[in-house]
């Protein structure tokens, strides 16, 4: 019985944060799209509402990055939603649409901004040298980052970059790369055309 209420209490939940929070917000609509897209999953309806609240009852890394979107770090009912993941993304972290955590365990983002598409793993470290907020990485669009990595300083990485598991990224990266190690080296250039 208690199942079944908390599971009516969530839909209703999902239908006053849709109203107030999504309609008309076009990044947290493209996370919305991208994680449909990603997650591969059939909703059986291409209307918004629908979408939206499939990925808040099923994706609970859904739900951590819409809470962050909505500047919502301390909604009430957010653990009905979600769990404590022990990630931080710095409110001063602009990140553009479709951004996609698959697992936003043990994760800290504070960069100068990120581009649209953005994907990470756990355990991700994104920050400045010597405590100094004006050493911050800057990142492109469509980049995608593997568990375990560091990136760190007054650094760009470019557009359609791939870095590997376990990387320390700390110089430049061009787009169209993919790097990994340590210190992360370009691996092999992508092809753009």
């Amino acid at each position: 019985m208690m199942r079944y209420i908390k599971h009516i209490f969530r839909r209703i939940l999902i239908s006053q944060l849709y109203r107030k929070y999504v309609v008309g917000n076009q990044l947290v609509e493209k996370d919305i799209e991208r994680t449909i897209t990603m997650k591969n999953c059939t909703v059986g309806s291409d209307l918004l509402k629908d979408q939206f609240k499939h990925v808040m009852l099923y994706y609970p890394e859904f739900a951590f990055i819409f809470f962050w979107r909505a500047d919502l770090p301390h909604y009430r009912w957010r653990y009905l939603f979600t769990r404590d993941f022990q990630t931080k993304i710095f409110m001063s972290t602009k990140i553009g649409g479709g951004l996609i955590c698959h697992h936003p365990f043990a994760t800290v983002i504070n960069a100068k901004s990120i581009g649209e598409n953005f994907q990470f793993r756990n355990s991700l470290t994104i920050g400045n040298k010597r405590n100094d907020n004006s050493l911050l990485p800057t990142i492109g669009s469509h980049v995608t980052v593997g568990a375990n990595v560091v990136i760190i300083g007054n650094i760009n990485i470019g557009d359609h970059v791939t870095i590997g598991a376990g990387s320390v990224v700390v110089k430049d990266v061009p787009s169209y790369s993919v790097v990994a190690g340590n210190p992360a080296k370009v691996i092999r250039n992508l092809d753009h055309e």
